[in-house]
């Protein structure tokens, strides 16, 4: 196609770096929802191998065998890291897949289990003596996510209503040094992309010189889901997804 022939010289010609990561031989760093292993999974096909849910077991698509990969509960800032030690193919939708003991030790949502994953590299500072680590960098009281409202009333005494946060999520399709270059792909994506709400692709300005194209705000995992799928499908394939608390 014209089209794609096009948008590739455009991706070499200016100075850009897209999510995809293809160029990039930094650490792996990347965010979005784990998968929570279950052996019905694994039955029905769903997967292609099997987990033990009473250990801490995970694998990674995209690294190496016996890759050390960082874990972490962006709401709680707890952190794990363990062994990549096998390849199972899981949706494309999921960053990795965890067994249940991993969940529960980081205390991951399982019904909106968002996670950050970095792939840990071995040097002379770092030595892995276990393959597993578990640490809880920061505590965080607010365990639960709501939001305190005050209500006065006639009298002295006050009420609290507690509201419940919204989850909001932004899919990350590619980042630019040059707005220009961010917007003609906004515009080629709004044109080309059959998605639930094309107003949903927006540029924001990450910083001076750095631009991300964004889908986006969901407040629905389905939508977010099927948005993503399309995308991905489009040709981008290490898509990230950013949350707002």
């Amino acid at each position: 196609m014209k089209f794609k022939l096009l948008f590739f010289i455009l991706f070499f010609l200016v100075s850009c770096t897209t999510s995809s990561k293809l160029y990039n031989k930094t650490p792996f760093n990347s965010s979005g929802f784990a998968y929570i292993y279950n052996d019905n999974d694994y039955e029905n096909n769903l997967i292609n191998r099997k987990l033990d849910n009473t250990k801490l077991e995970i694998s990674n698509s995209e690294l190496k065998l016996n890759s050390l990969i960082k874990i972490t509960n962006p709401k709680t800032k707890e952190s794990m890291v363990l062994k990549n030690t096998k390849k199972i193919e899981y949706p494309d939708f999921y960053k990795i897949i965890i067994t249940n003991k991993v969940a529960k030790k980081l205390n991951i949502n399982s019904e909106l289990p968002f996670v950050e994953i970095s792939e840990i590299k071995k040097n002379k500072s770092f030595v892995a003596k276990k393959a597993e680590m578990f640490s809880e960098e920061k505590k965080i009281d607010n365990k639960a996510p709501v939001t305190k409202v005050k209500i006065d009333n006639i009298s002295k005494s006050k009420k609290t209503k507690i509201v419940k946060k919204t989850k909001k999520f932004d899919i990350i399709i590619a980042e630019f040094y040059s707005l220009n270059s961010a917007n003609l792909l906004k515009k080629k994506l709004k044109n080309d992309l059959e998605i639930i709400d094309k107003k949903k692709i927006r540029v924001f300005i990450k910083e001076k010189n750095r631009y991300e194209v964004l889908s986006g705000p969901y407040k629905k995992l389905d939508e977010l889901k099927e948005d993503f799928v399309k995308i991905s499908n489009y040709g981008f394939e290490e898509l990230d997804i950013k949350l707002y608390d």
